[in-house]
């Protein structure tokens, strides 16, 4: 979604001004993503198991995305905020406005899956609380390189598949079906080996609550998905024509050239 796409109602902090609505947008939706995604592994874990867990994720991101989708774009994670900049769907400002907002609003679900959670004697907080981990902190015991590579890939995919469907040429109306199951199939994958965070926002707030060994581990799941974010951003430029194409390929079809 296009700068102009997006609402322009602002606020002023300072000499900052800041598009009030999609950044609002951004801090609830990961809000709500952490508190139902995290909340289904915390509180029914036991109940719903792996492929529950998974469905929380991406139907709740299905959700979102046709919630927030015409307010912010609904990315609700930073490494997706990262490919769409590098696909110049968003400038540098907007980006840093909604990382902020993701940031920011992983911590406050985190802070609210507490509160609930906190009334449950059955569920201990300290040490997983959702956070997640490599080696002795993984379900299989994946080592940090596997899960280095592990959270870059299912990133990747996600990022991707965003990139793809919001892009011109795809089928219109069917972009948050896509991204929620996108983003099933990657928890579907992941949980087994690192928790599944292919989203910085979605690790920071429940590893600031986890205590030191979630936090000890939590560099890799701000890095991975970034370096994913920017490896789909790269493959979607290989794959999908950019604006720049386009206009290339119509001007040559006005002048009877064949497009490239």
């Amino acid at each position: 979604m296009t700068a102009e796409q997006r609402s322009t109602r602002t606020l002023t902090v300072g000499t900052t001004t800041i598009a009030a609505r999609p950044v609002v947008a951004e801090f609830f939706g990961t809000l709500i993503l952490v508190l139902f995604g995290v909340g289904s592994a915390v509180l029914g874990a036991k109940y719903i198991g792996p492929v529950g867990i998974a469905l929380a994720f991406g139907l709740t991101l299905l959700t979102l995305a046709y919630a927030l989708g015409p307010i912010s774009g609904s990315h609700v994670n930073p490494a997706v905020t990262f490919g769409m900049l590098l696909a110049r769907r968003l400038t540098a400002r907007e980006a840093i406005q909604y990382w902020g907002a993701q940031l920011l609003g992983g911590i406050a679900g985190a802070a609210l899956l507490l509160l609930v959670t906190a009334q449950v004697r059955s569920v201990r907080v300290s040490g997983a609380f959702g956070s997640n981990g490599y080696g002795s902190r993984s379900a299989v015991g994946v080592n940090i390189f596997g899960a280095f590579v592990a959270e870059i890939l299912l990133t990747f995919l996600l990022v991707f598949i965003c990139l793809a469907v919001t892009d011109r040429l795809a089928l219109a109306g069917f972009e948050g079906l896509a991204i929620g199951l996108a983003l099933a199939v990657a928890n579907l994958v992941g949980i087994p080996l690192t928790g599944a965070s292919v989203n910085p926002a979605r690790s920071l707030g429940p590893a600031i609550f986890a205590g030191p060994a979630a936090l000890s581990q939590l560099w890799l799941f701000l890095i991975a998905p970034m370096i994913g974010g920017a490896l789909a951003a790269g493959v979607h430029r290989l794959t999908h024509p950019t604006a720049a194409d386009r206009r290339e390929n119509a001007q040559g079809a006005d002048t009877g050239r064949k497009p490239t």
